[in-house]
């Protein structure tokens, strides 16, 4: 099997806000093979896709929410947020530990999400498109 790339979407609007996090053209994707592996500029978060239990689409949000590397306080999952248009929302059996934090869920906004729901699903690991349409 192919290891596919699926690039985060980083609007035009938020390309110079995000080189702070030094996002360029060509290091803001995740891919899938036997690892989840998520890259933002300097940012990577990598673990097993065997602890991958589910993923969610959602959004839009407001773009002062969705853009950067962001952290929830109160649940403490990550963002890699390049666009406001949506993402996926990936959750983990075992908090991955990224630096000294550990985060139980990452969101992603890559360009394709349905198509990144749809190679999850392929490899057998549940979600669901929750957006309004």
């Amino acid at each position: 099997m192919t290891t596919p790339q699926f690039p985060i979407r980083v609007g035009a609007r938020s390309r110079p806000f995000l080189r702070l996090f030094g996002v360029r053209a060509g290091n803001a994707f995740v891919e899938l093979s036997d690892d989840f592996d998520a890259h933002f500029g300097r940012f990577r978060l990598r673990t097993p896709l065997a602890n991958v239990v589910s993923w969610r689409i959602e959004g839009p949000w407001l773009w002062i929410t969705a853009i950067g590397v962001r952290m929830s306080i109160r649940h403490r999952d990550l963002t890699f947020g390049g666009s406001p248009r949506g993402g996926v929302r990936v959750d983990f059996r075992e908090p991955v530990r990224m630096g000294p934090i550990r985060v139980p869920a990452l969101y992603v906004t890559v360009e394709d999400l349905e198509g990144l729901g749809a190679a999850l699903k392929e490899r057998g690991i549940p979600g669901k498109d929750a957006r309004r349409h």
